[in-house]
């Protein structure tokens, strides 16, 4: 049994629900500015404007959002909005797609739908904005800071420093790479660890990039349980060990998930001098709030809320789609994405959990205030 078992009232917004943690909002943002690179599960809106089906700037996505269907690939709020939110920031976090000059130094959401690790993971869905392509556009946005810095590059460098940085990558390296044969060559490339050893290989590059751009206070998530989310139940027929989720693809996600764990040990053992990375353990986390759902108000952690075919996961949410009406009590808004009520609680447990199981070493409440 994990440790989201023990409950208190947590509010945030207008919606309340039981959790194990319970974090008061700072009067104001613990870090100065706040950027985040990632997928689908942390995209705002930076897919809108490019020819994708990985999209959802259309209704019910955003039906409980207060602007709508911004482009967030849920019911309402990310899990990067609610540690916005925690971390004291006024506002959202905005996507790089519109926020250009001297607004970059509040913080900018780089991520993308369908974007890996590999540049070519995605491509099934049409265009993204892969891992590599998010720290070029960082890159040009600290170009642009400099210049409001006037090319101090020192002052920019301190600035950059007190910044949070959060990465969740390597679920569609997975998902829309590896286990699509049909599409891709890496799984007759590669076996299960070599295309972990790969991924961390090009990862660490990445972050290491983030590094020398000024990153030093970045958090990293491991991919969730991605052979139990709709999507895969809907298309996998149990196997004798009796698990209804495709452990095939837990297996390998959890030798990803393992070196990324050491890679954060190597990062803060000397290898990146002056920087602090914390690794939320978002395997163990989704795998708690589906194993202990009924203690925090779920009833429903096989199906989405809004879908089509067997546990609506066969065709995600369709546009002007009737989702279900008590989305709260769901884990899962469609085929692959959590619903807001879901997120709330993740961000909650890497936010202030004291388990080193739940966050490693640190919380991000505590890395935003060193």
């Amino acid at each position: 049994m994990g440790t989201l078992t023990s409950l208190v009232i947590v509010v945030i917004g207008c919606l309340s629900f039981c959790a194990k943690y319970c974090s008061s909002v700072p009067q104001g943002p613990l870090v100065p500015c706040f950027y985040i690179f990632g997928d689908s599960l942390v995209d705002n809106g930076n897919n809108n404007r490019i020819l994708s089906l990985a999209r959802a700037n259309y209704m019910p996505y955003g039906i409980d959002f207060p602007q709508g269907a911004t482009g967030r690939f849920n019911n309402g709020r990310t899990v990067v909005d609610v540690l916005a939110q925690l971390l004291g920031f006024p506002k959202f976090v905005p996507p790089y797609s519109r926020t250009r000059r001297s607004a970059l130094l509040r913080g900018v959401n780089f991520a993308s739908g369908a974007a890996g690790i590999r540049d070519e993971t995605g491509n099934n869905l049409g265009d993204h904005i892969s891992m590599n392509q998010q720290v070029m556009n960082y890159a040009r946005a600290v170009q642009e800071m400099q210049r409001v810095f006037r090319r101090n590059d020192s002052a920019l460098g301190d600035y950059l420093s007190k910044c949070l940085f959060y990465v969740g990558m390597g679920s569609n390296d997975y998902l829309n790479n590896y286990f699509m044969p049909t599409m891709y060559r890496t799984s007759s490339n590669y076996t299960p660890k070599t295309y972990a050893k790969a991924l961390l290989h090009d990862y660490s590059q990445q972050l290491m990039d983030l590094y020398q751009l000024g990153a030093r206070k970045v958090v990293v998530t491991a991919i969730g349980q991605v052979g139990c989310i709709p999507y895969q139940l809907a298309r996998y027929n149990p196997g004798s060990n009796g698990s209804r989720c495709n452990e095939k693809i837990n297996d390998a996600i959890v030798l990803f998930n393992s070196g990324l764990l050491k890679l954060v040990d190597r990062f803060n053992n000397g290898e990146l001098p002056g920087s602090k990375f914390v690794y939320v353990n978002s395997y163990q986390s989704s795998q708690d709030l589906v194993a202990n759902a009924t203690s925090y108000g779920f009833e429903v952690v096989d199906k989405g809320c809004c879908g089509v075919g067997r546990n609506n996961g066969q065709i995600t949410c369709l546009p002007l789609q009737r989702p279900c009406e008590e989305r709260q009590k769901y884990t899962f808004w469609d085929a692959f994405h959590p619903t807001e009520a879901a997120n709330i609680i993740l961000a909650n447990i890497s936010f202030v959990s004291k388990s080193k199981y739940d966050v490693y070493p640190i919380n991000i409440k505590q890395l935003a205030m060193l």
